[in-house]
Parts: C-alpha cells; structure tokens; sequence
C-alpha cells in the first residue's frame, strides 16, 4: 500500500508509531507474540505499508518530498524532518513524483498496489479485519491501533529470517480491554496524531485505563502536578482517526507476470539501467516463481503432512545467536555461549 498523501518519513530513532507498545506487550501480554519463520507465509497475502521503505530511500532526494499527512500528524512529521537536517513541505496536495514512479514500477512488476486515501496503516488494518488479507507487515506499532488483527513486523526476504507476529485479540484478551480501551491506551503512551501526558509510563498509562476505562475519566483523577495535561490536547481528533473506515472500494488483489518490454522502457529507456542486467533479473525471477509453483504443486498433492512446530502451540522467543548446542561424547546436549 502506498499512501495518497505519502506522508511521512519514519526513522529507526523514532517510536514507530506508538511509543513504547512493543516493550508494554513483551512485559504485560507476552502470549500475543509469536515468533514465526518467513517460509511460515508463502501462499499468504500481505498487506505492506510501502511508504516507510520508500521513505528510508527517498531521505538522500529531499528534493522529492511532497507530502499531505492529516493535520494532527504535521507537528511530529516537521520534528521528523528537522532531525534529519531539512525541512518537509507539508503544504503540497501532489502525489511525488517518487512516489507514482514507484508505483509504476510495482504495476510493471505484476504487484498489486493500492493508493491509500489516508493513512496506509488503516487501510492495511482494514484489509486484514475484512478478510481480504491475511496479515500487515509494518514496523508501525500504531497498526494494532487502527484494529489490525495480525501484525507482522522485520519482514524481510531472507529465508532464515524470523518474523514477529502480533495478535490483536490475544492482546486485548492478555490485557484484559476492549478495542476502545486499548485505542486509549495507545494515545496516552504517545501516538502520532497528538501530544501525550507527560511523564505518564506505560505501566501507569495501563493501570489508569484499566481502573478508569476513558481518557476522560483518567484526566479527572491524573496527578496534574506530576502529570500535566497538554494545553488544547486534541485526543478527540486523534481517536477519531484510529476508528474512522477507509473510504475505499473492496480491492481486487491479483498478482500478474512481469511486463518485461514495460520494465525494458521504464528502467533502461526511462532510467539508467542496463538492458542485459533488467532482462537477466527478470528471467531469473521467472525460473524462481516456476520452481516454487512446481513446488507447491508437490505440496498440495501431498496433503497438510507438514509436521507442526512447538512455536505453533507455545511462544517462541527470539533465538539467542550467542547460544550453541554442542554434543557431547556420551550422546547428551550441552548448552554454551560462544563469546
């Protein structure tokens, strides 16, 4: 998914979204984490936030960015972009041309590719709540908050990569609240769209919701001295958001083979590449996606004899890469860290 407003550059230093969710759920709601294997995904369809990846490329053009985030986002995205050493232009109703190349491209490549009206993290939460996908890759936390229910974040193409997968029901059902609860919640650890209260901790933040259910209620009770409110706090508008559909017709999600004479033209006509390099590329794309179609034909004709895993019936933590079995003479394990 791409955004129509392309809206915002994230850099690793910032909070993703929602501050301090990820370290709240690993403390208080481990059980909604699960970490899989990328081969766990094949066959699936995932919904991805292109924006950030593009972004990540696009901060070396500053000449590129066009941007029209919802209004209560401009304040974080201006700090965003001063600490990268230039200024964004928030001001601009134009799609970057960036960001429609991009989107060319990934048309060129057979990729379905959907222009968000708003922000790509709720139309990807939608899509996965309607069925029409089966999960969100994305390190924006804030993705759980527009009601995504399987969250998948360090997605990438490796094939012994783990893959961290969040559940949304698990995790309200871990924390013991309702979507409306957790939205809440996500607000006062500091979200996107708004100021938070300042010096409220996740933990404090978490009980407060729990005891009083609405950042109404929570305000009237908050220490005011050790927790001032923001003057003017817009959370209303921010909570708005995280609630309100995407004004976007049911998607038809279709994979398509490679226009290779359109790549040829766009890439090496268009742009810079070599004609030998972008026809190689491709007709070794076209050998891998007929191995694994072979593949799966086998597969299918083999039946689910694929035997389950322990991660599949308890959480997995992370694989300590420091952690090495070595086998003794007698036959037995040994656990030893390598230093």
């Amino acid at each position: 998914m791409t955004r129509d407003n392309n809206n915002c550059q994230k850099p690793l230093s910032f909070n993703m979204g929602i501050a301090k969710l990820a370290k709240l759920i690993r403390s208080d709601a481990p059980t909604s984490v699960r970490n899989k294997e990328i081969g766990d995904y094949s066959g699936k369809i995932i919904a991805l936030d292109t924006s950030i990846v593009l972004n990540q490329f696009r901060s070396a053009v500053p000449g590129h960015l066009k941007l029209r985030p919802p209004k209560e986002k401009r304040a974080v995205l201006e700090k965003r972009a001063q600490s990268t050493g230039w200024s964004s232009s928030l001001s601009s109703n134009t799609v970057s041309c960036f960001t429609q190349e991009c989107q060319h491209l990934l048309l060129l490549m057979g990729v379905p590719c959907i222009r968000a009206p708003g922000e790509a993290e709720a139309l990807c939460a939608h899509l996965v709540k309607s069925g029409a996908v089966n999960a969100v890759a994305s390190e924006d936390m804030d993705t759980l908050a527009f009601g995504g229910t399987v969250l998948l974040r360090q997605l990438n193409a490796k094939k012994d990569s783990e893959v961290s997968e969040y559940s949304l029901p698990k995790l309200l059902e871990a924390l013991q609240l309702t979507h409306k609860e957790f939205v809440d919640l996500c607000i006062l650890l500091g979200c996107d769209y708004c100021d938070k209260i300042v010096g409220l901790g996740p933990s404090r933040a978490l009980k407060l919701i729990k005891e009083h259910h609405t950042i109404e209620v929570v305000m009237e009770h908050v220490n005011k001295k050790t927790h001032p409110i923001p003057s003017n706090w817009d959370y209303k508008a921010a909570r708005k958001l995280f609630f309100e559909k995407p004004q976007i017709d049911a998607p038809v999600l279709a994979w398509n083979e490679p226009d290779e004479e359109g790549l040829v033209q766009f890439l090496c006509r268009e742009k810079p590449l070599k004609e030998i390099k972008v026809r190689g590329r491709i007709q070794k794309f076209r050998e891998s996606l007929l191995k694994r179609r072979k593949k799966r034909e086998v597969d299918d004709k083999m039946g689910p004899t694929r035997q389950s895993r322990l991660e599949e019936f308890f959480p997995a933590t992370r694989r300590r890469k420091a952690e090495s079995t070595v086998v003794g003479r007698s036959g037995g394990t040994k656990r030893s860290k390598t230093k």
